[in-house]
């Protein structure tokens, strides 16, 4: 078994090279995927969430990446059926750049364009699922997660996250491996996966959301994010600062910007923390911290 899981991720490394490699299911691909094994040949995948998705694909989705690590939101879960139940499989995924193009956001048009050449490529990575590997019954009778999925922009992480190159566009592949008992197996590794990738899913790394749009539809749809949906902007400030650990203190200009959250809280809230600026009226001093911390993030960001 162990031979085999090197040599699917050799094989896998050699896939992510070519993003249309990809298949939406197991009988398509030509010669090459004409003799799968029978335990993945029948695999089928729903995406879940899918509207959700394609709300997000839309605007042009984006997905933030940072040193320490960031989950996915929406995160990417799917339905399985067609699997052997008796059978054991281990599912993964990967992440393969769209196109060998680097881009930036014009925010006087609201999109993104082309600024050049790909950076060079991070270093390719899998991430297992935690209950991998397991039978085909397990993972056909309720919704399969990736929410441990971290992903990263430190070429150096040591955490196994997923390591992108900010301001390039990802498709992410998710894949089914029969873990084949039989002697040798390794020998037709080949046979024994099946690989899915769905459109709406690709995204755009960054380290600060661009598209205020983008922003606006992760909170509304992110339960997690619900403190940042209050009207009061003493209460929308108090859960920003729980949620993500950061020392403000009142009138403070040298706030900590290295670890931004999924969103800003609006100028008002930070016009609670300043109740008084030389020169300025509460709420001016707030818009004033407010577009200090977004122009950190967006400068951080390109």
């Amino acid at each position: 078994m162990y031979v085999e899981f090197y040599c699917l991720l050799s094989l896998g490394l050699l896939l992510s090279q070519n993003c249309e490699f990809s298949l939406p299911g197991c009988t398509d691909g030509g010669p090459l995927f004409s003799s799968k094994a029978p335990q993945v040949c029948g695999v089928r995948v729903q995406l879940e969430m899918q509207a959700l998705w394609r709300q997000f694909d839309q605007l042009g989705t984006e997905m933030i990446v940072t040193k320490s690590g960031r989950r996915m939101f929406p995160t990417f879960q799917v339905k399985i059926s067609g699997m052997d139940p008796s059978a054991e499989y281990v599912l993964l995924m990967d992440f393969i750049p769209v196109d060998d193009k680097r881009y930036r956001y014009t925010f006087h048009s609201s999109s993104w364009l082309v600024a050049g050449r790909a950076d060079v490529a991070a270093p390719s990575r899998m991430h297992f699922h935690p209950d991998s590997p397991a039978p085909g019954s397990q993972w056909m009778k309720q919704t399969v997660s990736f929410d441990s999925l971290k992903l990263t922009n430190n070429l150096l992480d040591d955490n196994g996250h997923m390591i992108l190159n900010s301001m390039h566009r990802y498709q992410p592949r998710f894949h089914v491996v029969y873990v084949d008992p039989t002697p040798n197996s390794h020998l037709n590794a080949y046979r024994n996966f099946c690989s899915f990738s769905f459109p709406e899913t690709r995204f755009m790394a960054v380290t600060a959301y661009q598209n205020h749009r983008i922003t606006q539809l992760k909170i509304a749809s992110n339960p997690f994010a619900k403190g940042f949906r209050t009207s009061d902007p003493q209460e929308e400030m108090k859960d920003w600062k729980a949620e993500n650990s950061m020392n403000w203190t009142e009138n403070r200009e040298d706030a900590d910007y290295c670890s931004l959250p999924v969103s800003l809280p609006s100028a008002d809230a930070f016009g609670c923390l300043a109740p008084r600026c030389p020169g300025k009226e509460p709420q001016a001093c707030g818009q004033f911290i407010h577009r200090r911390v977004i122009n950190a993030a967006s400068g951080a960001g390109r």
